[in-house]
C-alpha cells in the first residue's frame, strides 16, 4: 500500500502547493480576494495571467477540501513550452486507480497501431471474467457467455470506468506486455500491478507529472498513430465520459471541450484530462489526485474533493478561454440526442 501522509499534512502546515510551487504566486494564492481566486475579473489574455488564475483555484479549493493532494497543470504556450500553474508533489508515486485506464487504453491502442489487435476484433465475456457489482455495465448484463468488440470494451473503459473491461484488456494485452510498452513509452512510474494470473491485474501507479505528460504526449500525437488519439479522445470527450467532476457545472458544449477520466477507490478520488480551445487545440493538462479527506463512503458528486474540482472546472475553462492552444485541433463530432426511431 502507498503512504499518502505527507510532510506538510503531518507538520499540519496544509497539503497544497506552496507559494513557490505555483506560478506567479508571492503569497499563498487562498489568501486572494474570491474575485481574484474565482476568475470574476476579466478573462486573462496571456498563459501566464492564466496559470495564475488556475493556480488560485486550485488552492483555494483543495484547502477547503482538505485531505492530500498531489497535482500538476500546465497552460500550452504556443511561444515556448507549457507554463506551469500547479506543481504539488507532482513527482510522488501513489495509487492511480482507475485514472491509469487511460494507460491500459494506450498499450493496447498501441497494439492496435502495430497490427497486432483490431477495435473490430471480438472478445468473450464469460461469468467468470466478470467483476461482480464492479462499475460499469457488464456486471448488470446478467446473461453470459456474450461477445462484444474490442472497440466496445475501450468504449466501456474510459466513458463509464468499467471494471470488467480492465480484465478483457488483460486478455489481449498481459500485464508485464503492458508495462514494457509503458516503459518503451516513457512512462515508467505508470504502471499496473501484476498478480497471479498474468492476464489480470490491478491497476496501479502513477505520478501527476507522468499521468499530466501522457496526456500531453497523446494531444501532440506523439503517443500514438492520428486514428487511434482520435479514437481515445473522442471517449474520453463524449456527453456520457464522467461528469461529476471537472465537468459538473457545464453546458454540453463546454463539456465537449474537456477530455477527463476520473478513478476512484477507497478514500481517494482523482481526475486527470485536457482542456481544449474553441478550435479543438490543447490549452490545459491537469492532473489532480486527492486522498483522504472526509466521506470516504461517498461516491458521489458530494464528495469533499469531487466537489472541489467541480468547483475549479468552470474556473479551469474560464482562465483559458480566450487563449489559443499549441498544436493538432481535435474538433469534436456534435452530438445530439435522439428519441429513437
Amino acid at each position: 500500500m502507498t503512504i499518502r501522509l505527507n510532510r506538510r499534512a503531518a507538520l499540519g502546515l496544509g497539503t497544497v502547493a506552496a507559494a513557490g510551487t505555483v506560478l506567479g504566486a508571492a503569497a499563498p494564492a487562498s489568501a486572494a480576494p474570491a474575485s481574484a481566486a474565482e476568475g470574476v475579473e476579466a478573462a486573462p489574455t496571456t498563459p501566464a495571467q492564466a496559470a495564475r488564475r488556475v493556480a488560485a483555484s486550485y488552492t483555494r479549493r483543495s484547502t477547503e477540501a482538505g485531505g492530500n493532494w498531489q497535482a500538476y497543470v500546465s497552460v500550452a504556450d504556443p511561444a515556448g513550452p507549457p507554463v506551469v500553474a500547479v506543481a504539488a508533489e507532482a513527482d510522488r508515486r501513489i495509487e492511480a486507480y482507475s485514472v491509469n485506464k487511460i494507460a491500459v487504453a494506450t498499450a493496447v491502442l498501441d497494439k492496435i497501431d502495430r497490427g497486432l489487435l483490431t477495435l473490430d476484433q471480438r472478445v468473450e465475456v464469460t461469468a467468470a471474467i466478470v467483476v461482480p457489482g464492479g462499475d460499469g455495465i457488464f456486471s448488470l448484463d446478467g446473461a453470459y457467455p456474450s461477445s462484444v468488440t474490442l472497440g466496445h470494451v475501450l468504449a466501456t473503459l474510459l466513458t463509464v470506468s468499467d471494471d470488467t473491461a480492465v480484465r478483457l484488456c488483460g486478455s489481449v494485452c498481459p500485464a508485464a506486455e503492458l508495462n514494457a510498452i509503458l516503459v518503451g513509452k516513457g512512462f515508467p512510474n505508470t504502471q499496473v500491478q501484476p498478480v497471479a494470473n498474468p492476464n489480470r491485474f490491478f491497476l496501479g501507479t502513477s505520478t501527476p507529472r507522468e499521468t499530466h505528460d501522457l496526456l500531453r504526449a497523446l494531444v501532440a500525437g506523439t503517443l500514438l498513430s492520428p486514428a487511434s488519439t482520435a479514437f481515445l479522445l473522442n471517449l474520453l470527450r463524449s456527453p456520457v465520459a464522467f461528469t461529476d467532476g471537472i465537468r459538473r457545472t457545464m453546458s454540453s458544449d463546454e463539456r465537449a471541450r474537456i477530455a477527463t477520466k476520473a478513478g476512484w477507490f477507497a478514500d481517494a478520488r482523482h481526475e486527470a484530462g485536457v482542456i481544449f480551445d474553441r478550435s479543438g487545440v490543447a490549452v490545459l493538462t491537469y492532473a489532480l489526485f486527492a486522498d483522504g479527506q472526509a466521506d470516504a463512503d461517498d461516491f458521489g458528486a458530494t464528495h469533499p474533493a469531487v466537489q472541489a474540482r467541480a468547483a475549479m472546472g468552470p474556473r479551469f475553462l474560464a482562465a483559458v478561454d480566450r487563449l489559443a492552444g499549441a498544436g493538432t485541433a481535435y474538433r469534436m463530432t456534435a452530438r445530439r440526442p435522439s428519441n429513437g426511431g
